[in-house]
C-alpha cells in the first residue's frame, strides 16, 4: 500500500464514522472540492499540511491527531522504498 492510499482511508474512514460526505467535508474545511478531489482519487500523492490541517480542523481535531493512526505510525518508508 502506498503512503498517500493509508491518509485518503483515513479520511474516507473518518467521513463515514461522522455520516460526512466528501463534498460536505470540502464545504466544512474550506478546502476546493477539486483539491479534496484530487486527494481522494489518489491524483495528489502529497498534500500540503495547511490542506491536511484544514481538515483536521474540519473533522473537530488536531493535525497531529489526523495523522496519528496506526497504519500510518507503521509505516516504513524503507520497505517502501525496497519496492521502488
Amino acid at each position: 500500500m502506498e503512503y498517500s492510499d493509508i491518509y485518503v482511508r483515513r479520511i474516507r474512514g473518518l467521513c463515514a464514522e461522522r455520516g460526512i460526505s466528501i463534498n460536505r467535508l470540502a464545504t466544512m474545511s474550506d478546502v476546493k472540492q477539486s483539491t479534496l478531489d484530487n486527494i481522494v482519487r489518489g491524483i495528489t500523492k502529497d498534500p500540503r499540511v495547511k490542506t491536511l490541517h484544514k481538515l483536521a480542523i474540519a473533522f473537530n481535531m488536531t493535525l497531529a491527531e489526523l495523522l496519528d493512526f496506526d497504519e500510518l505510525n507503521d509505516y516504513s518508508f524503507d520497505e517502501a522504498e525496497d519496492g521502488e
